[in-house]
């Protein structure tokens, strides 16, 4: 099968590229594993200090691959997206998200997990698990760890899209800038960053995020439980075979 994250390093930043237009880098088995190697590859590597997960196409990430959700259930795949949410949260280096084009579901829970999450105004943001007889299980983890309580109502009750700019003012991403500008302030932050000492990026980030690696500890089980139990509901099970089979665009 062909690489669907590629890794490279530059200038203290490792740059982990989504690649996987075949199902519009949904998060399949292949594509979390490659992730997963190369996010423990960036931990280890003493030249790196920042990490940076962007894609390439029109869609950052469009959720749960629902070909294998929809045939071979989401026991596994619940539990290892749990544990992608907790590596980003509790590695030593700060991770960047570039989001740009389509996030949806399971994506946005990278988005939330990440330190700092850099959006085009333009950017579309989906919670599309209730639309299909799902619910935003695994990763309200990270995301309504960062969205204010009433955005987090509203965007998953509602799964309705929401932009890059609404992303921002619902604390879901950090800032918001035009797409011209995107790759230059992705840039600029990183750079500055790497600045940082890596005793003083280490110990920052665990203070920052110590509530919400118990909070993934606490409910992590519980709620990666749930989100297979509803992945192999009839009621599921239906709506994601008529997704499925949609002409496609």
């Amino acid at each position: 099968m062909p690489e669907l994250v590629h890794v490279t390093v530059t200038d203290a930043v490792a740059t982990l590229t989504l690649d996987s237009p075949h199902n519009r880098n949904a998060l399949s088995r292949q594509l979390v594993t490659e992730l997963f190697e190369g996010l423990e590859k960036a931990s280890a590597d003493p030249a790196v200090k920042v990490v940076l997960i962007r894609a390439e196409g029109r869609v950052f990430c469009s959720g749960a691959d629902l070909s294998e959700a929809s045939t071979e259930g989401m026991e596994l795949g619940a539990r290892r997206i749990v544990d992608l949410q907790r590596l980003i949260v509790t590695m030593d280096k700060p991770v960047v998200v570039r989001a740009y084009g389509a996030v949806r579901a399971g994506g946005i829970g990278i988005v939330a997990a990440s330190d700092i999450a850099i959006a085009s105004e333009d950017a579309t943001f989906a919670l599309t698990e209730v639309k299909l007889g799902l619910a935003a299980a695994i990763i309200s983890l990270t995301v309504h760890h960062r969205m204010n309580p009433r955005a987090a109502a509203l965007t998953t009750l509602g799964g309705e899209v929401f932009t890059g700019t609404e992303a921002a003012a619902y604390g879901l991403v950090t800032k918001a800038v035009p797409a011209d500008d995107l790759d230059a302030e992705v840039e600029r932050v990183c750079a500055s960053l790497a600045t940082g000492a890596a005793q003083g990026l280490r110990e920052s980030k665990r203070i920052l995020n110590r509530d919400l690696v118990a909070r993934i500890d606490e409910r992590g089980g519980e709620l990666a439980e749930l989100s297979a139990t509803l992945f192999a509901s009839d009621e599921a099970r239906e709506a994601m075979t008529a997704f499925l089979s949609r002409p496609k665009r």
